[in-house]
């Protein structure tokens, strides 16, 4: 599903080291960055940056826990595990603008934990991010309707202002407005928990859910968001 859509850039989640490096086995031409949950290293669920090495550098990139203490591993408010926010400052190789790209996995239990971590991820950004756009993905396991996603999207006053792409497409929506399909089993509306946003300095062109099965199954229990974005 990534080589047939041809990504340039994906956040994961849930995934473990093994199945990073299967990946990139399997993707050639791919890299990552992100660390385990966990130990800061490479135990438990990453939430990585996966993009196409040919096409874009690293500048850096870095790791923060939503909690507390975000500067080693460790589980924030109400939340059930451990949660991480990935981010890296990128260079585009073809047209050299950088940009920032973050992932994350909010928590699926702690709303308390959920409205926090928007709360520090936005507090973070302002402290990492310079002047260049920023794209922001993730399970945020949390509806459009929340508090964690309003603190995400409200920009009164913010240094960062980022969109929901999916309102700033040029063309409709393409495909499911559900994200989670509980592999099947959950396939009811209002289940879209996953969201790609991004800051003014993008143009959406395309956005859409990939709701394609693949020999009869889901895979994943997530259904992907995909967005066709430019730098203006």
């Amino acid at each position: 599903m990534i080589r047939f859509n041809d990504a340039d850039i994906v956040g994961v989640q849930e995934a473990l080291f093994h199945q990073l490096e299967g990946l990139t086995t399997l993707l050639d031409g791919y890299s990552w960055f992100g660390v385990g949950r966990d130990d800061g290293i490479n135990k438990g669920e990453f939430s990585a940056v996966l993009f196409k090495n040919d096409r874009f550098g690293v500048i850096e990139q870095s790791t923060f826990w939503l909690s507390d203490t975000p500067d080693v591993p460790s589980m924030g408010w109400d939340a059930a595990f451990p949660r991480v926010v990935t981010w890296g400052k990128m260079k585009d190789k073809y047209t050299q603008k950088e940009f920032y790209a973050f992932n994350t996995h909010y928590d699926h239990i702690g709303e308390e934990a959920r409205a926090n971590s928007s709360k520090l991820l936005k507090k973070r950004m302002g402290e990492i991010v310079d002047d260049s756009p920023v794209i922001l993905m993730g399970d945020f396991n949390t509806q459009d309707s929340t508090l964690a996603y309003r603190i995400l999207t409200d920009n009164e006053n913010d240094k960062l202002t980022l969109y929901d792409a999916q309102f700033m497409s040029r063309t409709d929506h393409h495909g499911s407005h559900v994200t989670f399909n509980g592999f099947g089993q959950s396939i009811e509306p209002g289940n879209k928990i996953d969201f790609i946003f991004v800051t003014k300095d993008f143009e959406v062109l395309q956005h859409g859910v990939i709701d394609e099965m693949v020999d009869g199954r889901y895979p994943s229990d997530h259904m992907p968001v995909i967005a066709e974005i430019i730098i203006r």
